[in-house]
This record gives structure tokens, C-alpha cells and sequence, in this order.
């Protein structure tokens, strides 16, 4: 089947999904066959397909805390089955907008690395700085599903657990069926390694990949693959091309006046939570207590929803209307290096870290110095700063995954809804979503996940 374009973007033929069943479409009859080296620059620069992210981790994480009867009541089954970490979020029909969404930026990565280099009318610079380009958002959109719709890396058993249908070629008869969770990291860690050689060193528009995006996306693979030194020394190369810190202090009395997406200084890679819910979804108790009210990101970050007796809400998206912020920045990066330090023993490096960031997040006068006496405390600042820091856009949920194999962090949760309480346990198969029975009745090689 010839691969076509509609306006040189959008892609026919395709319904967002790796099933082949929704690829094989005819297409328009105003489409033409991708030719040149720049139609396959336009695919890559479409951001309505690449920078929209995930969706259901702002419901399972422990951030949210949706406690009010109305906003239960107004909630979707898929919002209020992930809610309550059910066994399955989908009806036999239903789409997965987040593994849709997903699995198109990645057929459409492989229309450009199955063709660009033998592309009409680009010199050679230009073929390689594109198949780079698509490397990096193929990676990071594989490395989105497999902290969704796999287990948590274990490395004792990476090597056998069920991965992802790993597709690196836009053919409509590759096989679907799962590779390991292993194997899904290394692909990540292969398509980035190779795509470093070839991307700036920063982007012109922190929407688009360049080496910085492509080393956090490696720290952020090593964190979870519990390779804890790997994570830290990419975070260190990360930082040494872009550390800038937004200090919040200059938009304490003004918080509209926040910079916006692409002149956001702490920003590496830009990517947008897809959909718009999370303005119904009310923080918890919990995550509130923990930031108190002195920390400028309570004041600053959340708000309340409307009506305002329903509860706060993260609220960073009603200054600048642009969708709520996900990609990796600087602060994270940061965070990272901390949690590195931590967990290798060096508890002042990771204390140090933590309060360079914090300076920026506090009034003088309600700043004071975090302290450990050793790593263990150390670690546990780091995990508590992660969760003030990333609060309300879906980090927790990957952060609960894989604190999982922490004695120390382990724990069991509770979210409350219409007066029963629903619990997940400590290494539960419901840490990793069902794949929607949709997309298995169609494609039965796609093996369903342990419930």
C-alpha cells in the first residue's frame, strides 16, 4: 500500500491506532504520495499529532482527590473507572484516546524513517536532522505507552514481562504481537542514542527534539528502569545545555503575566495533556497538605474549581489557556539528579539540588533549607519535592509505578467514590492499565495484561 499526505500534514488512511485494520484506508482523491524531503519535514512540524501526550494518569494518581458528589456524578465511566483503578477503564467498543493519540505519532514517525532518506529535493543534512526529529518523538511516545500499558520495569523480569506491539516500520503486516517491557526500553534507548549525533543542541521551538530533549528523555528511561547513575549523568548533560529556573517570586502578584508555552524558560520539550478534563479534577487532601500554603506553587498552582466548594484544582493552565504543561523541563531534570545523588549515598549533592530549586519556589521569608543526616531521609525529601514539584499532570502515576519496588515507599491508596472506598494495593496488576478490548477483538495477537 503507497503511503499518502492530505495538505502535506495530515496523514489519510489513518485512524490513530497501530491495528492494521485502521490503516488500510484509500485514500483522497485530493492526497498525493510522499515525495519530497519537506513533506516529511511537514509531517514532523504538525504539533496538533505530536504534542498531545497522555490523559488517564491524572485520574489514577494520588494527586487527585475527587471527593465532591456533583463532579462524581458528571464524571464518564472511562474517567471514574481509572478513578478507581478498575480492572478495566473500557467497554468492548470503546477507543483509548491516550494509546490512539500514541500509536499515531508513531506510524507516523515511521512513515518518515521508512522514507526520508531517499526523499526527493532535501541535501543530506536535512534528511538526517528529520529522521533524528522522528527517532526522538518515537521514543518518547514509546516511552509514554510502556509506563501505561506495562508493568513497571522490574529488572529481575523486564526480559519476559509483556511490553508493547513494537512497530518501527509503517508496513501494515508487521506483527502486533507484545515485545518485552526490556526490549520496548531498548528500542527507546537505541532510536535516541542515534538520533543525538544529528539534533541541535536546543530548539528553535521547545516543541520540537533536539539534544537536551533527547538526553531527558534518556534520564527519564533510566529512572525508570531503576538505573539510578545512568539517570543521573543524562540529567547532568541535560542541564549543561539549559538550566534555567523560573523563579516565582516575580509572579507572586501577578500570575497571569507567567511566560507562556514556547517562552517558558524551564521548558526542554513541550508536550500538552490531551483532552481538557483535568479541570474537574479536584486535588487531594493529601497532595495539599504536603505542599502547604506557604510553598508559592500552592498559590500560585491551584485554584479552586467552580464552584469553589468542590475543591482546588491544579490551575497552572488558566493563566496562559494552552493546556496543561507535561514535558520534561528543567526542574525535573533537577529532581533527577537529586534522586541520582540520593540513592548512590551523597546526601549533600541531592539536598543541595533540592534547594537550589526551592529557593525559586518560596518568599524569602518563608525559605527555609531542607536538611537530611543521611540517604535514606535524603531520598525521601527527593520523592516528596518530586511530588510538590510535578503535582497535578500525571508524574505521580509513573512515580507510584515504580516507587512500587521501594520498601520504603511502597504503599496502599485509597480513592473514595460515591461512598465506597476503592484501594490499590502494593505491586497490584491494576498499577498498568488494561488494553482496551476493542483493539485485542481485532487484533487477537495482542495479548491482554495480567488483571
Amino acid at each position: 500500500m503507497k503511503k499518502y499526505i492530505l495538505g502535506l500534514i495530515t496523514i489519510t488512511g489513518l485512524l490513530a491506532t497501530s491495528c492494521r485494520k485502521y490503516v488500510e484506508v484509500d485514500p483522497l482523491s485530493n492526497s498525493r504520495i510522499i515525495k519530497y524531503t519537506t513533506d516529511y519535514q511537514d509531517l514532523l512540524n504538525n504539533t496538533s499529532v505530536f504534542e498531545y501526550s497522555y490523559l488517564y494518569p491524572l485520574y489514577s494518581s494520588d494527586d487527585a482527590g475527587i471527593d465532591n458528589a456533583t463532579l462524581q456524578n458528571s464524571m464518564l465511566p472511562q474517567q471514574y473507572l481509572t478513578y478507581q483503578w478498575a480492572d478495566t477503564r473500557l467497554g468492548i467498543t470503546d477507543i483509548d484516546v491516550d494509546w490512539e493519540r500514541l500509536y499515531k505519532q508513531i506510524y507516523t514517525c515511521n512513515l518518515v524513517t521508512d522514507g526520508v532518506m531517499s526523499s526527493t529535493g532535501g541535501t543530506a543534512v536535512q534528511k538526517t536532522a528529520a529522521l533524528a526529529v522522528a527517532k526522538v518523538h518515537r521514543a518518547y511516545a514509546y516511552l509514554t505507552l510502556v509506563n501505561l500499558y506495562a508493568a513497571p520495569y522490574n529488572p529481575a523480569t523486564a526480559a519476559t514481562d509483556l511490553g508493547l506491539p513494537l512497530l518501527t516500520t509503517s508496513s501494515l503486516y508487521t506483527s502486533l504481537k507484545r515485545a518485552s517491557v526490556q526490549d520496548v526500553y531498548a528500542q527507546i534507548i537505541k532510536d535516541l542514542t542515534e538520533a543525538l549525533p544529528d539534533l541541535p543542541d536546543l530548539p528553535v521551538y521547545n516543541s520540537d527534539p533536539s539534544k537536551a530533549a533527547a538526553y531527558a528523555l534518556l534520564a527519564e528511561a533510566s529512572l525508570y528502569k531503576r538505573d539510578f547513575a545512568s539517570a543521573g549523568s543524562y540529567a547532568d548533560k541535560v542541564l549543561a545545555l539549559k538550566n534555567t529556573l523560573t523563579d516565582l517570586n516575580t509572579y507572586a502578584a501577578a500570575p497571569s503575566t507567567l511566560p507562556k508555552k514556547l517562552a517558558d524558560p524551564e521548558t526542554i520539550f513541550s508536550k500538552l495533556v490531551s483532552g481538557n478534563s483535568y479541570s474537574s479534577i479536584t486535588l487531594s487532601s493529601d497532595l495539599l497538605t504536603l505542599l502547604g500554603t506557604s510553598d508559592l506553587r500552592y498559590t500560585l498552582f491551584t485554584g479552586n474549581a467552580n464552584p469553589a466548594t468542590y475543591g482546588k484544582i491544579y490551575y497552572r493552565q488558566n493563566y496562559t489557556n494552552e493546556g496543561v504543561y507535561i514535558g520534561p523541563n528543567v526542574p525535573e531534570m533537577m529532581l533527577i539528579k537529586a534522586e541520582s545523588a540520593a540513592r548512590a549515598g551523597d546526601v549533600s549533592a541531592a539536598v543541595n539540588e533540592l534547594n537550589t530549586l526551592r529557593k525559586k519556589r518560596f518568599k524569602p521569608a518563608d525559605y527555609v533549607d531542607l536538611t537530611a543526616t543521611n540517604a535514606a531521609d535524603a531520598l525521601t525529601l527527593v520523592i516528596n519535592e518530586r511530588r510538590r514539584e510535578l503535582f497535578g499532570r500525571g508524574f505521580r502515576w509513573f512515580d507510584m509505578r515504580r516507587l512500587n519496588q521501594d520498601a520504603a515507599f511502597a504503599k496502599t491508596y485509597t480513592h473514595t467514590f460515591k461512598g465506597t472506598a476503592y484501594t490499590l494495593e502494593p505491586y497490584s496488576n491494576r498499577y498498568t492499565y488494561a488494553i482496551g478490548t476493542y483493539y485485542i477483538t481485532l487484533n487477537p495477537e495482542i495479548v491482554q495484561n495480567p488483571r
